[in-house]
């Protein structure tokens, strides 16, 4: 399937965190877990329906990028948890970063067609 890069991003960042945050102790993965988990499953949904809808498509992309700064803050909260290695703190972050550069770049497109 020919996806947008932002979209195939969040894609596999999900594939890659889903698995990790299935193993959170008890403690974790029924709060931040769960949260984290409807966060990164929110972010792909908003930018599929950004790539289809195209009212409110910038509106939409707010959305998604303040999705990803929540997830900015649960992955620190992980590292100073203690709960990821800080190897896989700093990949999160390079594909958070990617992924919000995407969004930005897409965003500033959608306002400058206003």
């Amino acid at each position: 399937m020919n996806e947008l890069p932002v979209i195939q991003r969040t894609y596999d960042l999900i594939r890659w965190y889903i698995p990790i945050l299935n193993k959170l102790p008890k403690d974790h993965r029924f709060g931040l877990g769960d949260r984290m988990t409807t966060q990164l499953y929110e972010m792909l949904e908003g930018l599929i329906q950004a790539r289809y809808l195209t009212k409110n498509r910038a509106y939409r992309l707010e959305v998604v990028n303040t999705n990803l700064d929540i997830l900015r803050y649960q992955t620190r909260l992980l590292l100073e948890f203690q709960l990821i290695s800080r190897k896989r703190y700093h990949y999160a972050g390079q594909q958070l970063r990617a992924i919000g550069q995407d969004v930005g770049g897409w965003l500033k497109h959608q306002r400058s067609q206003r």
